[in-house]
């Protein structure tokens, strides 16, 4: 059983910022990615920012240059660094890995809202 996290969310006037951060544990097995996602109300989920063990971090258009995306291996913990909000950043934000343990596998987090005021 794997687990994740998330922590950080919460209100925010715009062009503020918030660091969300997400630990994974249990039995994991090898990651290989750990990224985020959000929703909207009455949107599809999408991704935000992902960041493989690798070090290949890819970003949503949206976020570029606002976001940054890290992670601390030892820890199996990724965060999302998040400056400069706007409001149409507002919605839940997902945690999500993919690793391997026997077998390819995903794994969500319960997800941590994040509003941001006009």
């Amino acid at each position: 059983q794997v687990q994740l996290v998330e922590s950080g969310g919460g209100l925010v006037q715009a062009g503020g910022s918030l660091r969300l951060s997400c630990a994974a544990s249990g039995r994991i097995g090898s990651i290989n990615a750990m990224g985020w996602y959000r929703q909207a109300p009455g949107k599809q989920r999408e991704l935000v920012a992902d960041l493989t063990t690798g070090g290949n971090a890819n970003y949503a258009d949206s976020v570029k240059g606002r976001f940054t995306i890290s992670r601390n291996n030892a820890k199996n913990t990724v965060y999302l660094q998040m400056n400069s909000l706007k409001p149409e950043d507002t919605a839940v934000y997902y945690c999500k890995i993919r690793a391997k343990f026997i077998r390819e596998y995903d794994s969500w987090g319960q997800g941590t809202q994040v509003t941001v005021s006009s």
